[in-house]
């Protein structure tokens, strides 16, 4: 792997990380939105993540070229934002104005301490892909000084 790669995976892991922290916030913003039917209730979404890998060309015993996966991971790759499984909360509130017949209100799957945890981990995710990107600038610079 060469040091330019590192600028591909740090720069894929802070995008992955910058979704992560847009779907928690989505999630704490609708926390206390409630609704009178479970399918119109908000349910809280996370991201879904994999490692890429990269495609690459080798020769096999008879010289032929064939496409074979690394099995250095290359980066991170957004595969998706599913919902989460966790039930909704359903109070009996038949005084509220969204109570169904029933005087049930539906609020989301949301977690709030589990959010601020996701939030406060994937900033420090991101912050640790910014460093590492400064540690290999650093790095190029002082190999082109070498030959000064």
């Amino acid at each position: 792997m060469s040091l330019t790669n590192v600028f591909e995976i740090a720069g894929s892991g802070m995008n992955a990380q910058s979704i992560r922290i847009n779907t928690t916030a989505s999630n704490i913003a609708n926390a206390d939105s409630a609704s009178s039917s479970v399918d119109e209730t908000y349910r809280a979404r996370k991201p879904w993540f994999a490692v890429m890998q990269k495609a690459m060309l080798s020769p096999d015993q008879n010289n032929q070229f064939q496409t074979r996966t690394d099995d250095i991971g290359h980066g991170v790759q957004v595969l998706g934002i599913v919902e989460k499984d966790a039930p909704l909360q359903a109070r009996f509130q038949p005084d509220h104005p969204m109570a169904n017949e029933d005087g049930y209100v539906y609020y989301p799957n949301v977690n709030i301490v589990e959010e601020m945890t996701d939030m406060m981990s994937s900033s420090r995710s991101y912050q640790m892909n910014v460093e590492v990107l400064k540690t290999a600038k650093q790095m190029l610079q002082r190999t082109l000084m070498l030959g000064q």
